[in-house]
């Protein structure tokens, strides 16, 4: 793997972001990758002004990982209720199983843990994707048996080719702030 430089991402990066995503989720792209969603979903991954919004709020930062060729990978990490919230994940399906996804996932809950001091990490994940859910598992994340609804008839989210999808949440208690790591 390329050195990764980590950078927080601007409203000028969102055209490169719907894209990365899109072709990490959707469409024959996707199928480079191990984290295609294409035979759930067509339709964009997310929503330009969703991702905007998501700039722009407070306590939340779009996370881009760049090395010599460019963007590789994004996540949005967030303090959401207390916990920190991770989500919006995508590897250039062609970089996919080279340790990219879990480098960005440490920066991730490094923020959440050391920037704004959360003692954990949720997400959500379609709960049909159990080779998804197994990854998230080997790195410490423990299926809550909490679910949410698909926004089935919200397009912005995707198209749904199936009626059966949900999203289940998933956890990570993060270790304490060493006493000389400060806290922002």
């Amino acid at each position: 793997m390329q050195p990764l430089r980590f950078r927080v991402a601007s409203q000028a990066d969102v055209p490169a972001l719907v894209a990365l995503v899109t072709s990490a989720y959707r469409g024959d792209a996707s199928r480079a990758g191990w984290t295609t969603e294409a035979d759930l979903l067509d339709g964009e991954r997310i929503d330009a002004a969703v991702l905007r919004d998501d700039i722009a709020r407070p306590r939340s930062r779009v996370l881009i990982a760049d090395d010599a060729a460019g963007p590789v990978a994004c996540a949005h990490v967030a303090d959401v209720d207390g916990s920190g919230y991770f989500g919006m994940f995508a590897v250039d399906p062609r970089r996919q199983g080279g340790g990219i996804g879990r480098a960005v996932l440490h920066e991730c809950e490094r923020i959440a843990r050391e920037d704004w001091g959360l003692a954990r990490m949720r997400m959500t994940v379609i709960d049909v994707r159990a080779e998804l859910i197994a990854w998230y598992e080997r790195l410490g994340y423990r299926r809550t048996g909490e679910h949410l609804p698909f926004p089935y008839g919200d397009t912005r989210f995707g198209i749904p080719r199936r009626d059966d999808l949900r999203f289940e949440v998933l956890e990570k208690p993060l270790p304490p702030v060493s006493e000389d790591a400060g806290v922002s």
